[in-house]
């Protein structure tokens, strides 16, 4: 009688683990798959800009519009991603592979947004490329992250474009090497200037990128439409 209580625990234990599992397996499918059709989606959009701009030629660039770089959508894979990376980890192929991806969308996005402000003058982008790791030799980048979310929300027209340092990418370890950023993490670079190194407090950061002021800030704009 004791044997068959032991069993039938036994059993009842297995199958419950058993279904939390495969409930996590699936869940964590679905994140992956959905980052990757938002990756493809948004690699098609980039391609049709890329296109748009080929097109425009010489024409006037207010028919790019004043937001004319995929920032909302990379910023929303961006969160996606790093929701894969806590659940599945940072070292699963399949989330290094998707970081691969959107690093190089991130690249192409950039690469974009040089080619359209060289163009078009009026178009003054703000932009910070940021390299940080998660190979655990870098202790202030998850507080350096938080500060440029917050710097992200605040000024929607900012554009903050994230690096791996440590990412196996090519693409990636030529703009590494291009921008001359070394080692030491955090790092970043603010519309082309000199790499900075090290965590900077919010009111640091504000002070190494005055061109801040020139963007409008989450708060300034809904008060304005409240009115």
């Amino acid at each position: 009688m004791n044997f068959s209580r032991y069993a039938l625990a036994f059993v009842i234990t297995a199958a419950i683990f058993g279904t939390a599992f495969y409930i996590t397996h699936r869940l964590d499918a679905q994140r992956v798959a959905d980052i990757r059709t938002a990756e493809d989606t948004l690699s098609i959009d980039l391609l049709s800009t890329q296109t748009q701009f080929e097109l425009l030629g010489s024409l006037d660039c207010s028919a790019l519009g004043t937001q004319p770089i995929l920032s909302d959508e990379l910023n929303s894979l961006a969160a996606r991603l790093s929701v894969a990376e806590q659940n599945l980890g940072t070292d699963n192929p399949q989330v290094v592979q998707l970081k691969k991806q959107y690093s190089l969308l991130e690249i192409r996005d950039y690469l974009l947004l040089q080619q359209i402000s060289q163009k078009c003058k009026s178009l003054k982008p703000v932009y910070i490329l940021y390299f940080y790791s998660n190979s655990g030799d870098c202790a202030d980048c998850a507080r350096t992250g938080d500060v440029l979310t917050y710097l992200r929300q605040t000024y929607p027209d900012l554009r903050v474009y994230s690096f791996d340092y440590h990412l196996d990418l090519s693409a990636l370890q030529t703009l590494i090497h291009l921008k001359k950023v070394t080692n030491t993490l955090p790092a970043f670079i603010v519309n082309n200037r000199a790499p900075v190194y090290g965590f900077k407090t919010l009111e640091e950061m504000q002070t190494l990128i005055p061109e801040l002021k020139t963007l409008a800030t989450t708060t300034s704009a809904t008060s304005t439409s409240s009115r």
